[in-house]
Parts: structure tokens; C-alpha cells; sequence
């Protein structure tokens, strides 16, 4: 008999020998309808994994990341043997085919050429697959078989792959009827599981990433567990499609990239009044946080960087130049510069908590492939602020600053989940200190009563943190705030502060940053409300509209009006149709546009028509403006 200590503690004991599906049929029938795969020891395992000694099992569903791994592996499988079924006779050849994050692909050479409309037929293959709930059964091989199996089928890749494997690798193979892989695993237990997928597209992509490799062709597919939220993923990626803040971005000129800057970009106008206003509210709650904004130059030299650690830990990141012979990087973050103007003064435990804030423009190196809008970019503007505190404040500085991310983010309609990331391999410092500073973010999470994961090994290289993870309005999770915890940089700096019994002390410091990037974040908001700003946010607040120019006069003193009030509006003097006008209005995504004609020069009144609704309401001027004013007063979503 073998001992299992399952997750919640309590131990099991089967038969040497036994699954760990029938492990779970021990536990609950109902239970084993939903587990897909499970951990042993630690290691990720199919179901049909034999148990030979004591171990500790945690079963996984679709809900755990290696639950979801395991279903979409296998969707990858049933996809293979559908391509099999239908190109056979093209020569195909399999390459490689791993679950990815919210999906799979496999990447396949031969002749023929995929489209999009291929698609339809490899799912409708792959659906009588599933039907079939043909098993998914691991074997073990020994290299000599494994060549010999897949030179025999003629699947050079295969091969290649297996010729690249450590001599003494354990090999293996999974078959599902009349079609056999070369794959580590795990999967599920039968195509049966995979009720739910949908293929996406048909790209290309070089041989193992190597552009001097066969160009394949690559299929990407997703899979879930039921077919509703199938149709729920589906339906957010259309969404996130008409929401592409890159397209939104040309459509509503808030900014460009160009090949003279590629990675930097160029906000206009219209991005600039977003930008600005995001600056103001930035600086208004930060003042009443208590919080003293600073700036800190762009370059500064090498010696800096070594004594900060980025010299040792970022250097690929950043860039360089040379002033009067000497090295110098232009900064990839804000925080040396802080621990500067922390040193201009003596300080006492009176001035703490410290809260320094800063808008500081950074460059950091991105490969040219991996930039993306305003998501990634090269240079951008950090909302950073570093906190000198005593040990003692520690919990109540974190609390402090969520407190302020609560209030930031409800602002937006964003709400959060928390991750704590601990120590990455290139760190510094030693393990008490690690220790020390991951258990006060721990019990600052824990005393708020914050759910929370832990993220290991993804902390920054001079400290642990919580990352703040945003979800948008169609589901979508976004990292931006930050609380890094840093117990290194003060030492390196050689930071005190006078303590009460007159002895200097070492502060502890707290990075932490509310949108992160502002120039992402703008990305992010464009995405979230589809480029509908809210009038505090939107560039045009008030389009007016007269209907013919002998209303002209009166829609430019109404103009003067609002203006004067602060109120950023435009008048459409075009001679064009008046249905015309309103329709731009609205594609331009103007909060309100206010019709002019006689009746309302007659009256002193306005016709006002919100963005989205296509009934128009009159008010009077006055009445008008406090709508406008109140809704730019509470930043409310709603028009």
C-alpha cells in the first residue's frame, strides 16, 4: 500500500500500482468528471500515472494553470491527428505543438497552404475525434525505437528533436488511435475532455525561432471546458479587437509611432489633454496622500548605476553614452535619484515616513519584436514614488499606500487582485534580509485581509513585491501598481535617519508606482472604455453643432461661454448635413453634442445628444454647464 497526503492534509492509502484516476474515484466520483491531470511530488502527471510509493497528489481542474496546461496540450494532439486525417497525402510533417497561454498551436510543414477557411474542416475533424473519446495512453521508448518509429513515418523533425536529447533522457511517446506523437506530456485522459476549442488563425514561424530555419506554418487554437466560456473568451477577443488601442489611437488622433523612433511615441493634441489630466489627478491625490513630487535628471553617470546594482543587474537594458570620457546611461528607472535627494539633507524620525514622488521619464532597451503600442515601448513616463520609513512603519506605509491604489484605480472603475513576487535568481542581498522584507509584505496583505498569490522568484533584483493586477470591462487583467519593498539600496547609499535615541538608523525604502507607465496606462484605459472617455478624460467634451451659419454667432458666444469655464469644446462650422455631424460626433466619441438652430437661439436653449443614445433632450445654458461641470467635478463614468 501507498500513503497519499492529498492537499487539504488527509492522507489516503491505495495499492501499489493503482492510477491516480482511481485515487481520485476514491475520493469523489464527482470530483474525478472535473480533474484533468494532478501533481505528484510536485510534478505535473497524467491521471493514468501509476502510484508506486508514498507521495503527496494535489488533483487539478481547469481551474488551476496546470489543469488548463494539460486540456489545451491535449487539444493540441487532437488537432494533430485531425491534420493527419485530412493532409496525409500532402506529405505533412509535425513539429512541435504546446499549450500556450490561453491556447495552443502546432507548427506543420508541407505543400498546401492553409487559410483561414481550412479551418472549418480541421474542426469538424477534430470534433469527430473528440466524439470518439479516443484514450490518450503514454509510453516509454528507448532512443533507438523512437528514431526508428519516426524515420519509418518520415517526421524529420521528430527526429531531429530526438537526436538533440541528452543520452540518458527518458523518452516518450502518446497515442491516440492511429496517431502517435513524440511528447513529454501530460494530457488528459481521452480526447473525450476537449468539448470546447475553436481555431484561431493560420501565421507563420521559423523552426525553432531560428530565422535561418524552413519557415512552418503554425496554428493557433484555444480550448476551455465548457462551451459557454468558450463563447465568453471569444466574445472578449472580439471586443478587445474593436477596442485595439492602436487602432482607437489613429481613429481618435491621440498618438503615432514612427519608424524615426520606433518604441518612442508621439502623443497629439488630443493625447496630450488625456496625458495631462491623468497628470493632474496624479498630483491632486498625492498631495493629499502627503506626498512631495521631485524630478531627477535623465542621465547620470556609470558610477551611479554600480553603486544602485543596474550597472551589474539591468545593463542590457539601458542606454549609453560617454560625456567628457566618462560613461554615462540614461536612467531605465527613477530610484538612485531619489536616494540622492534623500542625502542632501540630515534626517530625523520626524520626517518619517518620507513619501517622495516623481514623474520621471525613462528608456529602457525592448527588442524591436517585442514592442507593442504603448504597451511596450522604449521610453516612458514611471509615476514613481520612493517612501523612507522605520521598521516600525513599515505595515502601516503599505496600508497607506493601498489605501491610495483603492482610490486611484474605483476612480477608473478598475478593480484589483493582489501578487506577491519573491526572489528572483539575479538578486543581491542576503537570504535574512529576503526573508525579512517577503514576510512584512506578507502580513501587510494578510493583516488587510487581501486575497493574494504568490508569484515566486519574480521579485526585482534588490527586493520582494506586490504587483496589482487591473481587471478592465470586459474581463481582461492588466499588471500596473507596484509596492516594492527595498532594505538593499538604502545600505548601498549608505541612507540614515537620527532615531529618537540620537543614534543614526538605516531606513527601509518603498518603491511603488499607481499606473506604472502613464503612456501604458493610457493604452489601457483607450482598451477599457473603448475610447469613450469619461468628460473628465475625453479631449472634446462639447461639440456644438448649428445647423446653418446664420446660428453661427450664437454657437461661437456659447463657445466663448463654456471655454471661458475651462471646458474644452469645438465648433463644427462645416457646411455639411446635420446628420452628418452628429454621426461624427459619435464616432468620434464625444460626450455631448449640442444641436443649434432657430428654436434654440429663440429660447437661450440647447438640443444636447449624449454619445450613445440617439434621443436628444433640451435644457437651458445654464443647466447644461452644471451637468457638465458635476460630471467633470466626480469623474463619473456615466454621461
Amino acid at each position: 500500500m501507498a500513503n497519499i497526503k492529498l492537499k487539504d492534509g488527509s492522507v489516503r492509502s491505495v495499492e501499489d500500482g493503482s492510477t491516480v484516476l482511481e485515487l481520485v474515484k476514491q475520493v469523489s466520483n464527482s470530483l474525478a468528471k472535473k480533474v484533468l491531470a494532478a501533481k505528484m511530488d510536485g510534478k505535473t502527471v497524467d491521471l493514468m500515472t501509476p502510484i508506486t510509493k508514498d507521495a503527496e497528489i494535489e488533483f487539478l481542474t481547469f481551474e488551476d494553470e496546470d489543469g488548463r496546461w494539460a486540456l489545451r496540450h491535449t487539444a493540441a494532439h487532437v488537432m494533430a491527428q485531425a491534420l493527419q486525417h485530412l493532409y496525409a497525402k500532402d506529405g505533412i510533417q509535425f513539429a512541435i505543438g504546446p499549450a500556450i497561454e490561453n491556447g495552443f498551436y502546432y507548427d506543420i510543414d508541407m505543400e498546401k497552404k492553409l487559410t483561414d477557411s481550412d479551418l472549418k474542416d480541421i474542426e469538424k475533424e477534430m470534433d469527430r475525434i473528440v466524439k470518439q473519446n479516443i484514450p490518450m495512453i503514454r509510453k516509454e521508448i528507448s532512443r533507438a525505437d523512437a528514431l526508428e518509429f519516426f524515420e519509418e513515418k518520415g517526421q524529420s523533425y521528430k527526429v531531429e528533436l530526438i537526436n538533440d536529447l541528452p543520452e540518458d533522457a527518458l523518452i516518450s511517446i502518446y497515442e491516440q488511435g492511429d496517431f502517435t506523437d513524440l511528447c513529454a506530456g501530460p494530457h488528459v485522459v481521452s480526447t473525450g475532455k476537449v468539448k470546447a476549442f475553436k481555431l484561431q488563425s493560420v501565421a507563420g514561424a521559423y523552426w525553432r525561432g531560428n530565422e535561418k530555419n524552413k519557415m512552418l506554418q503554425r496554428i493557433y487554437g484555444t480550448a476551455f471546458e465548457k462551451k459557454e466560456d468558450l463563447a465568453e473568451y471569444l466574445h472578449m477577443l472580439e471586443e478587445a479587437a474593436k477596442r485595439d488601442h492602436r487602432k482607437l489611437g489613429k481613429e481618435l488622433d491621440l498618438f503615432s509611432l514612427h519608424e524615426e523612433g520606433p518604441g518612442f511615441p508621439f502623443f497629439h493634441p488630443n493625447g496630450m489633454v488625456i496625458r495631462n489630466e491623468l497628470i493632474n489627478y496624479w498630483r491632486e491625490v498625492h498631495r493629499r496622500y502627503g506626498y512631495q513630487e521631485i524630478k531627477t535628471p535623465m542621465i547620470m553617470n556609470r558610477k551611479l548605476w554600480e553603486t544602485s546594482g543596474h550597472w551589474d543587474h539591468y545593463k542590457e537594458n539601458m542606454y549609453f553614452t560617454q560625456i567628457d570620457g566618462e560613461d554615462y546611461a540614461v536612467k531605465p528607472m527613477n530610484c538612485p535619484g531619489g536616494m540622492l535627494v534623500y542625502k542632501t539633507h540630515v534626517h530625523s524620525y520626524r520626517d518619517l515616513p518620507l513619501r517622495l514622488g516623481e514623474l520621471g521619464l525613462v528608456h529602457r532597451h525592448e527588442k524591436s519584436g517585442e514592442l507593442h503600442g504603448l504597451f511596450r515601448v522604449r521610453n516612458f513616463t514611471q509615476d514613481d514614488a520612493h517612501l523612507f520609513v522605520t521598521p516600525e512603519q513599515i505595515e502601516k506605509e503599505i496600508q497607506h499606500t493601498i489605501d491610495l491604489f483603492d482610490e486611484v484605480y474605483k476612480t477608473f472603475g478598475l478593480s484589483y487582485t493582489a501578487e506577491l513576487s519573491t526572489r528572483p535568481e539575479d538578486s543581491m542581498g542576503s537570504d535574512e534580509i529576503w526573508e525579512k522584507a517577503t514576510a512584512a509584505l506578507q502580513h501587510a496583505l494578510e493583516a488587510r485581509g487581501l486575497n493574494y498569490i504568490i508569484n515566486e522568484g519574480d521579485g526585482a533584483f534588490y527586493g520582494p513585491k506586490i504587483d496589482f493586477h487591473l481587471r478592465d470591462s470586459i474581463g481582461r487583467t492588466w499588471q500596473c501598481g507596484t509596492i516594492q519593498l527595498d532594505m538593499l539600496m538604502p545600505e548601498k547609499f549608505d541612507l540614515t535617519y537620527v532615531g529618537e535615541d540620537g543614534e543614526k538608523h538605516r531606513p527601509i525604502m518603498l518603491h511603488r508606482v499607481v499606473y506604472g507607465s502613464i503612456e501604458r496606462f493610457i493604452g489601457i484605459l483607450i482598451e477599457n472604455y473603448a475610447g469613450a472617455f469619461p468628460v473628465w478624460l475625453a479631449p472634446v467634451q462639447v461639440k456644438i453643432l448649428p445647423i446653418t451659419d446664420k446660428h453661427f454667432d450664437y454657437a461661437f458666444d456659447l463657445r466663448k461661454k463654456l471655454f471661458d469655464l475651462g471646458i474644452r469644446v469645438e465648433v463644427d462650422e462645416r457646411n455639411e448635413k446635420m446628420g452628418y455631424k452628429i454621426r461624427e460626433a459619435q464616432v468620434k466619441k464625444i460626450p455631448y453634442a449640442l444641436v443649434i438652430g432657430d428654436q434654440e437661439m429663440q429660447d437661450g436653449n440647447v438640443t444636447l445628444r449624449k454619445y450613445g443614445e440617439k434621443d436628444s433632450q433640451t435644457m437651458s445654458v445654464d443647466d447644461f454647464i452644471k451637468l457638465v461641470q458635476d460630471k467633470i467635478a466626480s469623474k463619473e463614468e456615466k454621461y
